[in-house]
């Protein structure tokens, strides 16, 4: 498996991105085109993909689409595109980050060691009947998984992590979408109540996820 599949028709610039990452030890595939990327990652996969939009053919939207029907490989769509109906798009289609171009190379490794940080320890979280695998990247409840996406699994992991301690919403926001983040923070309450929806009995009357008014949220373990 590939550390990290990037998706970008300008050969001159994917390879200098995989020679950046390359230097700091990942294993890189670089995919000219939708079509080649979707071949690839079908053949080798990846935990996480660097997506440019416009590609020829198969256009990097449908890409993380189609990657998103059945796996939760982190996402970072890199794009000239500036529109803010871009990047909302890109977002709603299960993208983990936008960043534009031309974008601060320092800022995209960043980026890309905190998800490897976040995502792929050794770890696993036992909490009541809450199980979350960080290797395999599964939430299960009462041993049955639940079907999430990449930032679902990224809140559940740091509230769960904190548990019993009130992280308020602007933490919250700031560490699973980071500080430069184009998303909107209204994406964490969405994010919420989805989350909500899939892990407890009552989303009305949740007893994991718990509002702490004013403030933000605390997770509780039960069950």
């Amino acid at each position: 498996m590939a550390d990290i599949i990037i998706v970008e028709d300008n050969e001159e610039i994917g390879g200098l991105l995989s020679d950046f990452l390359e230097a700091e030890g990942y294993d890189v595939y670089l995919a000219l085109s939708g079509e080649e990327a979707l071949e690839l990652y079908g053949e080798e996969g990846g935990k996480l993909i660097i997506l440019d939009i416009m590609l020829p053919g198969i256009d990097g939207f449908a890409v993380c689409s189609k990657i998103r029907e059945n796996a939760n490989t982190p996402i970072i769509i890199v794009s000239a595109k500036e529109g803010k109906e871009d990047k909302l798009n890109g977002l709603l289609l299960g993208a983990d980050d936008y960043i534009e171009k031309p974008y601060d190379i320092d800022i995209l490794l960043a980026k890309v060691k905190g998800i490897f940080k976040r995502r792929y320890s050794t770890e696993e979280i036992v909490e009541g009947n809450i199980r979350l695998d960080k290797v395999g990247r599964h939430l299960y409840v009462d041993g049955k998984e639940l079907s999430v996406t990449a930032k679902e699994l990224d809140l559940m992991i740091y509230l769960m992590e904190n548990k019993g301690k009130v992280l308020s919403k602007e933490e919250l926001f700031h560490k699973i979408w980071g500080f430069d983040s184009d998303s909107e923070p209204q994406t964490l309450t969405v994010h919420i109540k989805w989350l909500r929806e899939k892990l407890e009995k009552n989303p009305k009357k949740p007893e994991h996820i718990q509002t702490v008014w004013g403030i933000g949220y605390r997770f509780d373990s039960c069950g």
